[in-house]
């Protein structure tokens, strides 16, 4: 299939989220681009939420690594499962009582004015990291397979995916997203579904059969069971449940779409729903991963990981309707995590950092431009650090994510942890600085443990980094940080934060948010 006619495909999608956007989004104010009013059907946040976790990189990435690691990436999942329930039962209670719209008012409540931005600024960070680097993933893909046949460069093609993101998200913010990324959710989910129909049915196998044949090549092996590893049972399940604490929990953007729903009961049930769906769909992102290597292996196609899916769908080896379904999957895969990152970028930054809901000396329209700038002014920061990702050019883009994760989402997780477990009083001003040295510290231990990565991934070269290495064996032997790399970033600054902080007594405001935490 010509490059111009599944361009044409990824055009006609982008209408209809136009048109989606411009009836959800009439009469929308400012309380609908932060909350959507508190008015957001649960079923419908839970299912969209898939599409916003998942992104293009589980579309692309998850599948890729079946190849090389078989499917102990569900080790990671079980483990999201996990920090799912910590996530119903003590954090989003916790949300609701306070009746918070930015979920960083917790820390200004218990902490003080330099917690509360302090942590902002980690989610502000952490999301845009994210998020730049799923962003790249998928218009790499575009590019690689579709806009260089077009001759359209990669910087003009970013360049027009998120002023086309911005068309549609601008005006309704979470009240739009909510049905655009129900949409997207649709049809990802059913690009997932329809691949794997097809390709087990080209092959004559049915799922037993499939699995059968995917053991015989030993990369049905979920359990890692050697300590060393960097991708030992407990590192991953722990591991993935802090990430799902962190990344979902403490993420605004995630959570401004749950405290969107009216009542705490029907929040709690969107959580506890979507995360049972989110095990199934991984599972069959993992299927198809195992799916595409023996159909790849039986057509002699020979790929990084993340270039195995595009190659197959997009190169002539499957026929013209699976390559727009492709298409249409992938990038329903990717607007999800766009548009709702710019979305909670701009709510966050408009009320946690500028205080825009606490200036009543502003009018509702002077409101509206600020957002407006703010949101405008994301975009442009996306832009350049996609432009970054390009220049590095890894192949396995959902290990970068981790990866990041482990240093952002730590003093996030380190702040909330002690807030809610302690009842110790801590130096606000002192904050900033232990969320600093934290990951500091962490990125530096990691960089030694970790050499090889991060040799790979920075192409970095030198007789330092033999250095580097013979340090990383002298101190850690064999032992590799993996996923619960998160884990101690927070611990550290759970001992940072107790280090700055004293018994004290409290007033009976505070002290209710402690006992709300504990319950």
């Amino acid at each position: 299939m010509s490059a111009g006619l599944l361009f044409s495909f990824v055009i006609g999608y982008f209408v209809v989220l136009l048109i989606v956007a411009y009836y959800t989004s009439r009469n929308s104010n400012n309380e609908s681009f932060f909350i959507g009013n508190k008015n957001s059907n649960w079923m419908l946040v839970a299912f969209g939420m898939i599409g916003t976790s998942l992104s293009g990189v589980t579309f692309v990435s998850v599948p890729g690594t079946v190849s090389t690691a078989g499917f102990s990436y569900f080790q990671v999942v079980i483990g999201y499962l996990l920090g799912y329930l910590v996530i119903a039962f003590v954090l989003l209670p916790l949300y609701y009582r306070l009746n918070l719209t930015s979920i960083y008012n917790y820390l200004q409540h218990r902490f003080g004015i330099i917690s509360y931005k302090t942590g902002a600024l980690f989610f502000i960070i952490s999301r845009t990291l994210g998020a730049t680097a799923r962003l790249y993933l998928v218009i790499n893909v575009l590019q690689l397979f579709i806009l260089e046949d077009l001759n359209i460069s990669f910087g003009l093609a970013t360049f027009i995916i998120l002023l086309l993101i911005l068309l549609y998200t601008f005006e309704g913010g979470v009240k739009t997203i909510v049905y655009t990324d129900t949409l997207q959710t649709t049809f990802m989910l059913l690009g997932l579904i329809v691949c794997i129909i097809y390709i087990m049915n080209n092959m004559h196998h049915s799922v037993s059969s499939t699995l059968a044949e995917l053991d015989k090549n030993r990369l049905t092996k979920i359990f890692n069971t050697d300590p060393n590893s960097s991708g030992f049972f407990i590192k991953s399940i722990l591991g993935g449940m802090f990430i799902t604490i962190g990344m979902t929990g403490l993420d605004q953007e995630m959570m401004q779409k749950n405290i969107s729903v009216r009542r705490l009961k029907d929040s709690q049930k969107n959580v506890l729903t979507f995360s049972i769906i989110m095990v199934v769909v991984n599972f069959l992102f993992l299927l198809l991963g195992g799916i595409l290597y023996l159909y790849g292996k039986a057509n002699n196609v020979v790929v990084p990981g993340d270039d195995l899916f595009p190659t197959i769908a997009l190169k002539g080896i499957m026929p013209a309707a699976i390559s727009i379904i492709f298409i249409i999957g992938l990038i329903s895969a990717l607007f999800p995590s766009a548009d709702g990152a710019l979305t909670a970028l701009t709510s966050s930054f408009c009320i946690d950092i500028i205080g825009l809901k606490r200036r009543e000396d502003w009018s509702e329209k002077e409101r509206k431009k600020i957002r407006l700038v703010v949101h405008f002014s994301f975009a442009i920061i996306f832009f350049i650090i996609v432009m970054a990702f390009k220049e590095m050019d890894s192949k396995s883009i959902i290990d970068i994510i981790l990866k990041l994760a482990g240093f952002t989402y730590g003093p996030l997780l380190g702040l909330f942890a002690f807030g809610i477990i302690t009842t110790r009083k801590i130096n606000d001003k002192l904050a900033l600085y232990i969320c600093l040295l934290a990951p500091l510290l962490i990125l530096s231990i990691d960089f030694i443990n970790n050499i090889e990565w991060w040799q790979k991934q920075l192409k970095i070269e030198g007789p330092w980094v033999e250095n580097v290495k013979s340090l990383s064996t002298s101190l850690f032997g064999n032992f590799k940080i993996g996923s619960e790399l998160l884990i101690y970033n927070g611990i550290l600054t759970y001992i940072g934060l107790w280090i700055i902080s004293k018994p004290q007594k409290v007033s009976a405001e505070v002290q209710s948010i402690i006992q709300d935490g504990h319950r």
